[in-house]
């Protein structure tokens, strides 16, 4: 049989989406690099030729989903202005359209892993550069409207998503269900007063 030779984006990605799939079937702890060579018919040389470890894999399929979640985004964000949604009706959209965290929870709960934290705020980074902007979007054109106003809708945005990651994610620090409790509580009337919403425009966090 003639040997198949693919492209290196090609098989750099074939590579991810199965070792995706093999971390959701199996434990992250379980799985090996054996593995991913057993299900794609692939040389040990082949893989480590694009991946140095598993640890390195694990870091490409979260950033992987994050830019599946980054499509996802700008198609709502696209939905929601043929529809002429205000920006406060998209941001609820947005928001509470986030499934990537319960979809993929065993493959992200390896972030929260000890040796794993630089990856962790690496990811995070990654989520806020590629995600804000869409935020910021929205914020921006709920000023034009007149039913937000600032002067930083970027900003605004990556503080919304900075703070809500950081301040209620126990992988990055073991903050207490009361300390959690305490910040979803305060976030709604503290995003009003940043971006001059309504009262009562943010209570869909906490509900």
């Amino acid at each position: 049989m003639a040997r198949i030779v693919k492209k290196p984006d090609v098989r750099r990605e074939e590579i991810i989406k199965a070792a995706g799939e093999l971390f959701h079937a199996k434990e992250y702890d379980k799985a090996t690099m054996q593995d991913l060579m057993k299900e794609l018919n692939i040389a040990k040389g082949t893989i480590y030729h694009y991946f140095s470890s598993k640890e390195d894999l694990l870091e490409a399929v979260v950033e992987g989903l994050i830019d599946e979640e980054l499509k996802k985004k700008e198609k709502l964000h696209a939905d929601c202005r043929r529809k002429n949604l205000d920006a406060l009706q998209t941001i609820r959209l947005l928001a509470t359209a986030d499934q990537m965290a319960k979809e993929n929870e065993q493959i992200l709960e390896m972030l929260h892993q000890p040796g794993n934290i630089i990856m962790h705020a690496r990811q995070l980074g990654r989520y806020l550069t590629k995600l804000a902007p869409i935020y910021g979007a929205v914020i921006e054109e709920g000023c034009a409207r007149g039913i937000l106003k600032t002067d930083h809708p970027l900003e605004c945005a990556e503080f919304l998503l900075a703070g809500i990651q950081f301040l209620t994610d126990v992988g990055f620090y073991p903050w207490s269900k009361e300390e959690i409790a305490r910040r979803m509580a305060a976030f709604p009337s503290l995003l009003e007063d940043l971006l001059s919403a309504p009262a009562g425009s943010f209570n869909f966090l906490v509900e």
